[in-house]
């Protein structure tokens, strides 16, 4: 497995996997060029690393690192993990925790003093997946649909 910078091309494939879930299917539109736009912005920006992981040159995996810089935790930058997913065929071959495993590691030699993410409530398989990887559901995370 090979874990690199995704490239424009990749889009579709990351839509592709963003869709193939009960939540995803009811809001991606695969083939919207909004994706492409939203690439774009992400692939110019340093404090986005946008990743995918192939085998056998066929992309299977992907998340979004972002770095965020702040004045709590005396000016201390976090590192939040986005859009985590793993193709249906190769769901459960250890590819999600080598995803995350990586994304921590990028995100401590990037000088992130914690990584943290959100996931849907309604998604128990993944929080016992990131809680076997030491992540504590330490806060209540709220959203406001604009």
């Amino acid at each position: 497995m090979l874990i690199r910078p995704a490239r424009a091309e990749d889009v579709p494939a990351i839509v592709a996997m963003l869709a193939d879930d009960p939540l995803g299917a009811t809001r991606e539109q695969p083939g919207d060029p909004r994706y492409d736009e939203a690439y774009a912005e992400i692939a110019a920006d340093p404090r986005q690393l946008l990743v995918v992981a192939e085998v056998d040159d066929e992309v299977v995996g992907t998340l979004q690192l972002t770095l965020t810089p702040g004045l709590s935790r005396l000016g201390a930058t976090r590192a939040t993990i986005e859009g985590v997913r793993v193709h249906s065929a190769h769901r459960g071959s250890g590819l999600g925790q080598a995803l995350i495993e990586w994304a921590v590691r990028e995100a401590g030699d990037r000088g992130a003093i914690m990584v943290q993410l959100t996931t849907d409530v309604s998604r128990k398989d993944a929080h016992r997946f990131y809680e076997r990887l030491g992540f504590v559901a330490s806060h209540i995370g709220m959203k406001l649909p604009l």
